[in-house]
């Protein structure tokens, strides 16, 4: 026997001993079989266990429970009898948690950001490389012509304009210079403009006409290398540098530039062999590159490194290194872990010792802490059964089972002997756990499976609840982590809002790992809050986050996902899974009535189309709905023949009978049966109501008025109506009473072929009317007033169904010869 097959007998073991009517779903249900005598008992009986219950989980703490406990008064003074030494194990575990949550966590290099930055740097200074070979190095003038360095960058940097002029002013006529070549180095002059004049007119004065044209062209081709390259790079913004850092690196001489690039790497290297941890402002690590730069050449002082560079040099440096300077440093959470534990262990056992004849406590005083100890170990404390204590629980336990039972109310309901078995098993399980001392609160999975139980209204309630019962089973109090239990309460929230309104397990599923995320974020922020340390946060907390938020949470809706199936099936319990599963026409037994009996699985799916549309205008459960209108008529499969629907054209086999007394039993047998096969299949309960539901007690009308006018032709007496009316029951829902009236206008509707809607109208709704009249819906929760709605809907399926279709052409049809 496997599994589902034992969870299956059970359930059906626990029905026949609780009650008539399962679940359907967490906002319908059927109503209790008020004939059942049972039934009258069960509530207060129920309630009664479940408080008893409720009491005897909480009351565990009050069993052997010190009168004289902490915070008491003492009714006399005690002393020690003998010596001994006692092991606080909370301020122990007080202070071990302390000391692991104050590690510094170690760091580690990370390589890889090493040589990426290191050449990200180095591919940064390839491209300036081949920036400054595009405009030209300095100088681009020889040695020999005397232009100075700062004349030469004067020279790139002029406008056209501006040349022009100065071409202008060494053409002047009139003017003698009487400056010596020498003279041109040491002679002070206002301006490089005038420095420059003052050496072309000596050029052009002293040198031969072809040597001063050659010096104008070197000039010019410089000029415009400068100007045109700049431009380019002006566009492209490769380089991703101000035009002032541009120039500056422009001007520099190629040996300068040389320099420059070596400290830049070395600067680097440098700083990154140091390491820079996560966290340092932005500001501190700009003073440690200029306090790099500064120091030079690799051995040499910083005053004699001051004229390695131009300070202007320095500043575009330290803007390169600072572009792409990263930290390389990274917490190694191995090492930061044994270090917490080294620490935590360091902490040696909190011991307590005691005298023999000391005063333990005096009289009337309050007891502390280390008092406490001391009595216990003495066995001073009084232990014994806490009434007071158990009275809370009781108190606690009426209200939280008040509580639960008004929300069922709320949530409509059914008080079901199995849904009470169930809510309390779930509501109790999460204090036996903390009761075993089990860190990890299953409040997701609480939420979880209730909400795809019984809904959000009761899931939040018993979520909220069992938080309470968690909190009053606990008996450390002082000095708890409420973390992981903060952080249950949220996933137990957020399932038992969500996990309700998912269709299938696959988005269950998802749903846990949600759950999952959102608890690792919220211990998370609660511990950045309770916690001054940064790196505590980054390390320690994290990891506790991940135990606590993340595979607690995705863990418990694991569990409640796998064991969801075994659940429905022991308790009869029908979740919006489930039935979606049910009506899955891959389903055995459905396949088989569509290969059996197709014209009974054809008027299968227009009542299903009528039925739904009903019930989704009602705002009923329309999961229910389908699948109960798909395994209605499966009792057709013991004689499909026996149905018009599925003789397609042949002999009407009831003819051949001619005896409308074996005919309606054919007729009525596809109710029982269809149980038959219901049970066999292991259908829920649920499913099964609707197979006698939909027909009710109806009256089997043709048979009865042929086996009516063959008495009278006889001369018999009158016939008994009740032979040829179903057993029933009647629908005790609105979802059966919706099938019935569905089932009931569907052959009615396929009899119309060329009715207008008006007409078709009026037959449902006189359709309909009998049904009310008939005390078929007499219990189903329909009003009178929904019926001309329902009836509306039905036409618009009809007409849906009858829409027009546009006629081929005869040449489409024509296949061409070839």
């Amino acid at each position: 026997m496997n599994i589902y097959s034992f969870t299956h007998q059970l359930g059906q073991w626990l029905q026949k001993h609780s009650d008539n009517y399962p679940v359907t779903s967490h906002k319908k249900a059927y109503q209790i079989n008020k004939k059942c005598a049972i039934a009258k008992v069960q509530p207060p009986l129920m309630l009664a266990l479940a408080i008893a219950s409720f009491t005897g989980v909480l009351g565990n703490r009050f069993y052997n429970q010190p009168e004289l406990a902490k915070g008491t008064i003492a009714p006399k003074t005690y002393l020690a009898p003998n010596y001994t030494t006692i092991v606080d194990t909370q301020e122990t575990d007080k202070l071990r948690k302390q000391a692991r949550n104050a590690t510094i966590p170690i760091l580690k290099k990370d390589t890889e950001i090493t040589e990426q930055v290191i050449n990200n740097i180095q591919n940064y200074l390839l491209e300036i490389e081949v920036f400054r070979k595009s405009v030209g190095t300095l100088p681009f003038l020889d040695n020999i012509n005397k232009i100075s360095l700062g004349s030469q960058i004067y020279l790139r940097h002029l406008s056209e304009s501006e040349w022009e002029n100065i071409l202008e002013k060494v053409e002047q006529k009139g003017e003698t210079i009487q400056i010596e070549l020498d003279d041109l180095e040491t002679k002070e002059l206002n301006l490089p403009r005038e420095q420059i004049i003052a050496t072309l007119q000596y050029y052009k004065q002293k040198f031969k006409s072809s040597d001063y044209q050659e010096l104008l062209n070197k000039i010019r081709v410089a000029r415009q290398r400068y100007q045109s390259s700049w431009e380019n790079y002006a566009q492209s913004q490769t380089l991703q540098l101000t035009d002032e850092e541009k120039r500056i690196i422009l001007e520099q001489s190629e040996e300068t530039w040389q320099k420059t690039e070596a400290i830049i790497r070395r600067t680097t290297r440098r700083i990154l062999t140091q390491g820079i941890a996560q966290g340092i402002p932005d500001d501190l690590i700009q003073e440690t590159i200029n306090l790099h730069l500064n120091i030079g050449v690799e051995g040499s002082n910083q005053e004699s490194s001051s004229e390695e560079i131009p300070e202007t040099a320095k500043s575009v440096a330290s803007s390169i290194i600072i572009k792409f300077i990263e930290p390389n440093l990274m917490i190694d959470e191995e090492q930061t872990a044994a270090r917490a534990e080294r620490a935590a262990e360091a902490i040696a056992d909190q011991l307590v010792y005691v005298k023999q004849g000391e005063i333990i406590i005096k009289q009337d005083e309050e007891i502390s802490h280390q008092q406490f100890l001391k009595l216990d170990e003495f066995g001073l404390s009084r232990r014994g059964i806490n009434q007071q204590g158990i009275w809370k629980a009781g108190a606690i336990a009426t209200l939280g089972v008040t509580i639960l039972w008004i929300s069922q109310k709320k949530a409509r309901l059914p008080f079901r002997c199995r849904n009470q078995i169930l809510l309390c098993l779930l509501s109790l399980s999460a204090p036996v756990l903390t009761i075993f001392s089990i860190p990890y609160t299953n409040l997701p999975a609480i939420g979880l499976l209730s909400s795809s139980f019984y809904g959000p209204t009761v899931a939040l309630t018993q979520v909220g609840i069992s938080a309470v019962l968690v909190i009053f089973a606990d008996e450390s109090v002082e000095g708890k982590d409420w973390e992981p239990l903060a952080t249950g309460v949220v996933g137990g929230i957020i399932a038992a809002l969500v996990a309700g309104r998912m269709r299938d397990r696959d988005k269950l599923a998802k749903l846990g790992l949600i759950i999952g995320l959102t608890q690792f974020s919220v211990y998370l922020i609660i511990r950045l809050i309770s916690t001054a340390s940064p790196t505590a946060i980054l390390f320690t907390s994290v990891q506790q986050a991940i135990v606590h938020g993340l595979f607690a949470g995705l863990g418990w809706s694991v569990v409640a996902l796998g064991i969801s199936p075994y659940l429905e099936r022991l308790f009869d319990l029908l979740t919006p899974s489930r039935l979606a599963e049910l009506s899955n026409i891959n389903q055995p037994l459905l396949k088989k009535l569509a290969e059996e009996a197709p014209g009974t699985w054809q008027h299968t799916l227009f009542v299903s189309s009528l039925a739904e549309g009903a019930g989704r205008q009602l705002n009923c459960n329309v999961e229910l709905i389908r699948a109960g209108t798909l395994y209605h008529d499966i009792g057709k499969l013991h004689d499909p023949l026996g149905f018009i629907e599925n003789q397609r054209g042949g002999p009407n086999k009831h003819e051949e009978i001619n005896d409308p007394w074996k005919s309606v039993e054919i007729i009525k047998k596809h109710v029982s049966q269809g149980l038959v096969m219901a049970r066999r299949h292991q259908l829920p309960r649920a499913i099964c109501d609707f197979i006698p539901q939909h027909q009710g007690t109806m009256l089997i009308a043709y048979f009865y008025f042929q086996a009516k006018k063959q008495a009278e032709e006889k001369g018999d007496p009158e016939i008994a109506e009740p032979y040829f009316r179903y057993d029933g029951p009647i629908p005790q829902s609105r979802e059966a009473g919706i099938m019935m009236l569905a089932d009931s206008c569907e052959a009615a509707l396929r009899c119309l072929e060329n009715a207008t809607k008006e007409q078709a109208l009026v037959m449902i709704q006189k359709i309909l009317k009998a049904r009310w009249q008939d005390a078929q819906l007499l219990e189903s929760g329909l009003k009178y007033e929904e019926l001309p709605l329902i009836a509306q809907v039905f036409v618009d399926v009809w007409e849906q169904s009858k829409h027009r279709r546009i006629a081929y052409p005869k040449a489409a049809l024509e296949v061409p010869l070839k």
